[in-house]
Formats: structure tokens, C-alpha cells, sequence
């Protein structure tokens, strides 16, 4: 279980949250996981998401990193790879089908506290899979969600298929990402 704390207005971050009147650590993470999944207008700018009222995996976990940081919480944000699956994406499996793919490796950023993972991206919808299984795992801090991120997903991709392929499994991998956004 994640620990809580009190919100106190420490410094940006708190403070956006305690306009918002969010009292503690996990009412903030409950009221960013029930907002929409979708890019911000700059995503590395992760305080967009209170702002824009939506996010992604990357924007919304770095806000709620950047949020335990001011109160003093141990946790991580971290950056792992996983298997992509129409079971674990509800939305992603007419792309994969089309393209011939059972999965696609796609970078995803979540809390970490006591080797535990925690995904407030969205609810999980009825009989979709969580994501558990993850072929690699990186802690980073909260800048890291833009050039960092895509550079690291995209050496991995690099790896799995080849340098050749690379443009092609992005391309298919940002099909992908549009439908979890409509």
C-alpha cells in the first residue's frame, strides 16, 4: 500500500493540488487517475494535467512523483517496457490484427513504493488485463517523460527489431496511441 500524507502547500506542485482542494496524497492520486487518458499540449509539462484535465501514463505519474517529492514521500516514478496486448490496451487490438502483431513493446511510466507497482493512469475497464509483466524497468525523475523516455523506447525497439524496422514499429506503435486518446 502507498504511504499517505497530508497536503501542505510546500511549493508548486502542492499548492496546484491544494487549490483543488485535494487534503492528502491519496485523494490526489485518485482524482488523477479518474482523468481522461490523452496528450497535454506539451507533454513534458506535466502540471498541464490539472490544467488540460487529462494525461498520460508519463504526465500523470510525473505530476504525482513531482507531488511525493514536495511532501516527502519515498516513491519512485518509473519507466518500464511491456507487451502491448488488445487484453491489457482495450482499443489497441484492430491495430495490432491489422499489422500482424500480438503485441507491440510500449514504454510505460508508473509509482513505485517497496517494490510494488502502482498505475493511476485509468481504471482498468471490465475484463481488461493489468499490466504485471514488464521486459525492462528503469527509475528516472519526473523531467525524464520527454526526450529521455522516447529515446529509451525507441533504443529498445531498435533492439528487439532491428534498426530497419525502427520507423515502421513506431508508426504502428503511435496508431496505437491515437485510439487510446478518441
Amino acid at each position: 500500500m502507498l504511504p499517505n500524507k497530508k497536503i501542505e502547500n510546500k511549493g508548486i506542485i502542492s499548492s496546484e493540488f491544494v487549490k483543488l482542494s485535494l487534503t492528502d496524497f491519496l485523494s490526489a492520486c485518485q482524482y488523477v487517475q479518474e482523468l481522461p487518458y490523452g496528450r497535454t499540449s506539451k507533454p513534458k509539462d506535466f502540471l498541464l494535467v490539472l490544467k488540460e484535465q487529462h494525461g498520460t501514463c508519463s504526465s500523470k505519474h510525473a505530476l504525482l512523483a513531482a507531488l511525493a517529492e514536495e511532501l516527502g514521500l519515498p516513491l519512485s516514478l518509473t519507466l518500464g517496457i511491456y507487451r502491448m496486448t488488445a487484453a491489457n490496451t482495450p482499443g489497441v487490438g484492430p491495430i495490432l490484427a491489422k499489422h500482424r502483431m500480438e503485441f507491440i513493446p510500449e514504454a510505460h511510466c508508473y509509482l513505485t513504493y517497496q517494490n510494488e507497482r502502482f498505475d493511476f493512469t485509468k481504471k482498468l475497464k471490465p475484463g481488461q488485463e493489468p499490466i504485471t509483466e514488464f521486459l525492462t524497468e528503469e527509475i528516472i525523475i519526473p523531467v525524464q517523460i520527454g526526450a529521455y523516455k522516447t529515446e529509451f523506447h525507441k533504443a529498445f525497439l531498435r533492439d528487439y527489431y532491428g534498426p530497419e524496422r525502427l520507423d515502421e514499429i513506431w508508426a504502428i506503435r503511435e496508431e496505437c496511441i491515437k485510439t487510446l486518446s478518441d
